[in-house]
């Protein structure tokens, strides 16, 4: 997984090695993962762990698991902040659902002690399972193309401030990120029981995502990346996404299958690389694509 995720972080752009990095550590799987991930990786982290005592001993409980993680995996106590709020006050005096409240509070947060310890970016443990979460939540609710993109791997900070936000997660799935601490780094989490909450929206659509397979949300999560290619694409924005979409356009009616591979091909200078598909033949001359029917070649 390391290997996975440092690459997603290279082509992505996220992070530059020995940067310093705000991680998002609720104490349950995916931010402990994103927490060893980034560690190993050579990046500076500093952890972030927020308390919104709503779930009693349960809030205290993932507070002190956070604490003797970090402090066994050497995170300095300077490293380490945490935060209570007093989240259904907040919620009630902004008229605010829970969910919302809590969000809002914590991106606040993490934008100020961003920019005050002077981090790259705020790092948050969103994988492709959440990816598809919120692509089918936003079908549900009926949406158009955007809605369709789902979250970015950088974006940035919904509530201010100068610092992204990134995913370096969405190149892995939870059921691999659960794998990879049990069975892989022997590193324990916590779990928050509130997940199993159906009444909540979000949890329902993941408690239905269950029944699919892992290729499944691996191609929601692939489709959602597609669509921010469009996006980018139709507002004139040169980004990696928009070039692999465009490519795809020009492309499509020749049938090739390994789009992806052409166009970081392309990118890299690669002379002389072949693609073949059943009916033509595409081969990179002096950085520029050419595209022939295997009939003419014949």
């Amino acid at each position: 997984m390391l290997r996975r995720v440092m690459k997603y972080i290279r082509d992505k752009e996220l992070l530059e090695k020995g940067d310093k990095v705000l991680v998002c550590l609720s104490g349950g799987a995916d931010s402990v993962a994103l927490l060893d991930v980034l560690q190993r990786g050579g990046f500076e982290c500093v952890v972030a762990h927020c308390n919104f005592h709503l779930r009693g001993e349960e809030s205290d409980r993932d507070e002190a698991f956070v604490r003797e993680l970090c402090n066994r995996r050497e995170v300095k106590d300077e490293g380490v902040l945490v935060k209570h709020f007093d989240t259904e006050g907040y919620a009630r005096a902004k008229g605010l659902s829970i969910e919302m409240a809590a969000r809002e509070l914590r991106y606040m947060w993490f934008a100020e002690i961003a920019e005050n310890l002077g981090c790259k970016a705020i790092a948050v443990a969103h994988h492709q399972n959440d990816q598809a979460e919120t692509v089918l939540l936003n079908l549900k609710r009926g949406t158009g193309i955007r809605g369709l993109c789902g979250m970015r791997a950088k974006s940035a900070n919904p509530y201010g401030g100068m610092t992204p936000v990134i995913r370096p997660l969405l190149c892995t799935t939870r059921d691999y990120i659960e794998h990879y601490l049990r069975d892989i780094r022997h590193i324990a989490w916590v779990n928050d029981s509130t997940n199993s909450d159906t009444k909540i929206k979000r949890n329902a659509v993941r408690d239905q995502l269950r029944s699919y397979q892992k290729s499944e949300i691996e191609h929601i999560a692939a489709t959602a990346e597609r669509m921010q290619g469009y996006v980018d694409w139709l507002e004139g924005q040169e980004t990696k996404e928009a070039g692999r979409v465009k490519l795809y356009e020009e492309l499509k009616e020749y049938g090739f299958a390994e789009i992806d591979k052409i166009y970081d091909a392309l990118q890299a200078g690669v002379g002389g690389k072949v693609f073949e598909s059943a009916t033509h033949r595409a081969e990179i001359r002096k950085g520029k694509l050419v595209v022939e029917s295997v009939e003419c070649r014949e």
